[in-house]
């Protein structure tokens, strides 16, 4: 496992994993350095078959208070030599100079999260702005304590929602509660956030932890790790798909390949009324979807 200069990563015993963002002199505060390591977490460490499922959380009395402006030139990294074409872009956006000097670190951030065939649970304990925001709409479900603020603050500072906001924002609380937000970019306390729809529940700061752990060992033990992730690809995919009939052609297929492996030993503990020893991983699930 790599170390890390602005993270701590801990996994427990029943594979729960802890991230912490840990800049807290601070605030959490995003960097370039925060944005390659986050990346790098989700697309390597995470998926270590010992992993069954991640908490973020932050050091300190913040969650993430936004990009550091503090950096000298571009504070956002990107190449303000570069006149891109949204043609050019969207064929080349892997590419240099397009990939490091021009996409959104925090996007690249939330699309490894997305990807994460396990469950991402945010635990907001502070302060969460900008990119301390959006990048938890990526997480499959959010807790906040009592003392969160969350700012969707873009328009305060002449730039636009990123970290793929504009497709998470809507699909969580509705366009209209996004808009209101978006264009308000005022600080919601942790109350309005819960109200929106946005957090899934309050807490008291020092139960913000143990009851995101505790949520998060809820979806994996005696749980198989092949069917939640099939589940996490299929509620994301086919809520947006433009068809019923996209979600009965995955589904049928996810079942089949469930039923051959995973879904065998489930059937039986049942019958044997004992817990389930599920063999199947998160990081080979078959594939369900065209290529």
């Amino acid at each position: 496992m790599a170390t890390y200069e602005t993270l701590d990563w801990d996994v427990d015993a029943d594979g729960v994993a802890v991230l912490t963002l840990n800049r807290p002199d601070a605030l959490n505060a995003f960097d370039l350095t925060m944005a390659r390591e986050l990346e790098q977490v989700f697309l390597t460490d995470a998926r270590d078959d010992a992993v069954r499922a991640v908490v973020v959380t932050g050091a300190g009395r913040a969650f993430c208070a936004g990009m550091d402006l503090s950096a000298e030139g571009n504070v956002f990294g990107l190449d303000e030599s570069l006149t891109p074409t949204p043609e050019d872009f969207r064929e080349r956006y892997d590419e240099p100079p397009y990939d490091t000097g021009l996409r959104d670190t925090g996007g690249k951030v939330t699309l490894a999260m997305h990807a994460l065939p396990k469950p991402v649970i945010g635990a907001i304990n502070g302060a969460a702005v900008g990119i301390g925001a959006t990048m938890t709409l990526a997480m499959d479900i959010r807790l906040a304590s009592t003392k969160a603020r969350i700012g969707f603050v873009f328009g305060r500072l002449g730039i636009v929602p990123e970290a793929c906001s504009t497709w998470f924002l809507p699909r969580i609380v509705g366009i209209q509660q996004a808009l209101e937000w978006v264009y308000s970019a005022d600080i919601l306390t942790a109350e309005q956030a819960h109200a929106g729809g946005l957090v899934r529940s309050l807490h008291e700061p020092d139960e913000l932890l143990p009851a995101a752990l505790d949520l998060a060992r809820s979806f994996v033990v005696d749980r198989s790790p092949t069917a939640l992730g099939l589940a996490k690809q299929m509620l994301y995919r086919n809520s947006a798909a433009a068809d019923p009939l996209e979600a009965h052609l995955s589904d049928s297929l996810a079942m089949f390949y469930t039923s051959i492996a995973d879904g065998k030993e489930g059937v039986a503990a049942f019958l044997e009324k004992r817990a389930p020893a599920f063999t199947g991983t998160a990081t080979e699930l078959p594939r369900i979807y065209p290529a």
